[in-house]
């Protein structure tokens, strides 16, 4: 059996969880979320966890198997303590700013980019060069932030542009002049 698979996912206090057909609800103190769930998988609630078992050893059972189990713990995360990611922009003149509902980027262009988030995530701006994405849907918030890095690239020269929180940026070395 999957190691990921067979552990079972703890359902804290101020979380309910149903099971109507195939789609499994999460509901806490973050927010709602919920998911479809494969056919082959079974999901039952058991002493406050969640336990996710598989018909077979096939292969695409085994498979769907912890990745039901991984979905299903970050969903009960999520509700509960929620997901963000940190963004930080390098460059002079990059800024961000959030206005209302907005994230204003001015990254170099000849315009000003704005954004709006989609609904269930939440975009703050602690300073004027760093983002922080969060809500409790994982892939949600991984997808905003990587469609605001998208926005500028750091590039592989001076590293401008805007990057996730500690990631390393592998400098080119630039044109030799003649001599």
């Amino acid at each position: 059996m999957s190691r990921i698979g067979r552990m079972p996912v703890p359902v804290p206090k101020g979380v309910e969880v149903s099971l109507a057909g195939r789609t499994l609800a999460v509901k806490g103190p973050k927010g709602r979320l919920s998911l479809e769930l494969h056919p082959d998988m079974a999901v039952r609630q058991a002493d406050g966890t969640l336990v996710v078992e598989r018909p077979d050893d096939e292969r695409l059972h085994r498979a769907l198997h912890g990745m039901t189990r991984a979905l299903i713990a970050n969903m009960v995360t999520g509700v509960t303590a929620g997901f963000t990611k940190k963004l930080e922009i390098v460059g002079v003149g990059y800024t961000a700013e959030h206005k209302g509902t907005h994230l204003n980027l001015k990254l170099g262009f000849t315009h000003q980019i704005s954004f709006i988030p989609p609904e269930g995530i939440t975009i703050t701006v602690p300073k004027p060069t760093q983002i922080e994405i969060s809500g409790a849907d994982r892939a949600l918030v991984g997808e905003v932030a990587a469609l605001v890095r998208g926005f500028k690239p750091p590039e592989p020269y001076k590293g401008k542009g805007i990057r996730y929180a500690g990631e390393y940026i592998e400098k080119k070395a630039g044109k030799t002049g003649k001599k």
